[in-house]
This record gives structure tokens, sequence and C-alpha cells, in this order.
């Protein structure tokens, strides 16, 4: 029996492509499938009314945009910016709707990551 792992047969490249598939850096969805239908002027107006934008200035210092800009950020898709939405919205407890999320992610994808 072979070792899962073995370089001898197309374990480890059909690994490799399956994690990426799985991180969302392969074949990620445009930005408008993954937000389709948002609203992001909703999402903006979300943005100052459930503290985002007051909890990221605490957090980097001014109007709190710089987290969107800082070069390490995590945020690398359209889908990875509406699943960081949705987790904010879970650790602070923000009683936003998943609507809601998509609005906020269009947001700011608009303004700052400019996904296509």
């Amino acid at each position: 029996m072979m070792p899962i792992f073995c370089l001898r047969n197309r374990t480890v490249p059909m690994l490799a492509a399956f994690l990426l598939i799985a991180s969302g850096t392969a074949f990620a969805q445009p930005a408008d499938k993954v937000l389709a239908g948002a609203d992001r002027n909703a999402g903006k107006q979300l943005h100052q009314d459930k503290n985002c934008a007051s909890c990221h200035a605490q957090r980097f210092g001014g109007d709190g945009s710089s987290m969107y800009t800082r070069l390490d950020h995590k945020v690398t898709s359209p889908e990875k910016l509406q699943s960081q939405v949705a987790a904010c919205n879970t650790r602070l407890s923000a009683g936003l709707f998943p609507d809601d999320e998509r609005d906020v992610a269009a947001y700011l994808n608009h303004d700052y990551y400019h996904f296509k």
C-alpha cells in the first residue's frame, strides 16, 4: 500500500489543487456574482450605523479605512470579503442579516478592494 502523500502518484498535485480551491484562491467567483443584488449605498450606511467604522478606527486609527488598504490584509477575493464581514458581524453581535452583510461587502468592494 502506498502512503497518501507519495510523490510517485498524483496525490500531491491533487491535494494542492484541492487546497487552492478550498482556500478560494483558485477559481474565485467574480465580485458581481458573489455580491449580486447587493445595495452598496445601504452597505455604506450599515457600515456607519453598526459601528464597523468606529471599531476599525479604534483598532487602526484615523477613520479606520487603513484596515482595508494595509498591505497585509487577508481579504483577497469577494468570497473572503463577504466571509470577513460575516465574521465581524458574528463576533460583534451586530445583528446584520445575510443580505445586510452582502450590502456591506459590496460597499467595501466598491470603495476599497475593487475586486472584478
